[in-house]
């Protein structure tokens, strides 16, 4: 469907702008950052999304949001069909970035906003979508001035449990200091927390507890969740669950199946279909 063209006097009735690319299997883009918040996602393949607090994979049934001015990177791991939607500022904002669950009516309502290019809050037919795809989007992130939203209820158990408070599995959070920034890549390349300690020094409840203040996360869920993510990125480019699994430190591919059940609600080969 051709685009309708946009004049600079259509600027400030714009609610929604759009963006679409495809990307090979290692392409990144490079930091930047925008003036309205991003709903970023793909319809194929993996992102992972970086800035200074952190990382977000989104598969395909995933997408990171991205508040306004946030510094972020995007690298794509397999071939992937990315899919952006650039809100303006004073609809919703979620004041951090975070991953969120794509719902099936989500999905479609992305690929038509990005169809249609932009949605002008003076058209009802481009007003309505643009008040349903904040409707879908979880409460944290609703807005109040979407011709046709109605203000955000409290959330329902089925929100909560959808998007929670707490990080989801695809969240990696960055340590803030370099020393734990060193404590993460020595777990990442196998050491234990107590050769850790006695490397750098410091008692080993110490360093746990200024590791799990800087990330939310315990360093031994810390290593387990980036290991995850690890073979989930070698799914995403094709590999055997045999060699992902082997990648993520699981000494069989049933247990790194388990685990990967366990975290993603399925199997690593039903993931990507």
């Amino acid at each position: 469907m051709s685009q309708k063209r946009r004049s600079v006097a259509d600027e400030p009735h714009l609610v929604v702008r759009s963006s679409v690319s495809d990307h090979l299997d290692g392409q990144e883009i490079a930091e930047h950052r925008h003036d309205g918040h991003q709903l970023v996602h793909v319809l194929s393949g993996l992102m992972t999304v970086r800035t200074p607090a952190g990382a977000w994979l989104a598969p395909p049934t995933w997408a990171v949001w991205v508040p306004a001015r946030s510094r972020h990177s995007i690298r794509f791991t397999g071939r992937s069909a990315l899919r952006t939607l650039y809100l303006r500022p004073g609809v919703g904002g979620y004041g951090e970035c975070r991953a969120l669950m794509v719902t099936p009516l989500l999905r479609e309502l992305v690929v038509r906003a990005t169809e249609l290019g932009m949605l002008d809050e003076r058209v009802p037919g481009e007003a309505a979508i643009a008040a349903v795809i904040v409707g879908e989007l979880p409460v944290d992130t609703r807005g109040v001035d979407v011709p046709g939203a109605e203000p955000a209820d409290a959330p329902t158990s089925t929100q909560a449990g959808r998007y929670g408070d707490g990080p989801s599995a695809f969240t990696l959070p960055e340590p803030e200091t370099p020393l734990m920034t060193k404590v993460a890549t020595m777990l990442v390349d196998g050491a234990t927390l107590a050769t850790i300690a006695n490397r750098l020094d410091l008692g080993a409840r110490t360093l746990e507890r200024r590791f799990s203040e800087e990330t939310g996360m315990t360093p031994g869920r810390w290593r387990r969740q980036r290991m995850l993510l690890r073979g989930l990125e070698r799914i995403a480019e094709g590999a055997t669950v045999a060699a992902a699994s082997e990648v993520a430190g699981y000494e069989s591919p049933s247990a790194f199946v388990a685990a990967f059940r366990t975290t993603f609600g399925t199997t690593p080969g039903a993931y990507f279909q």
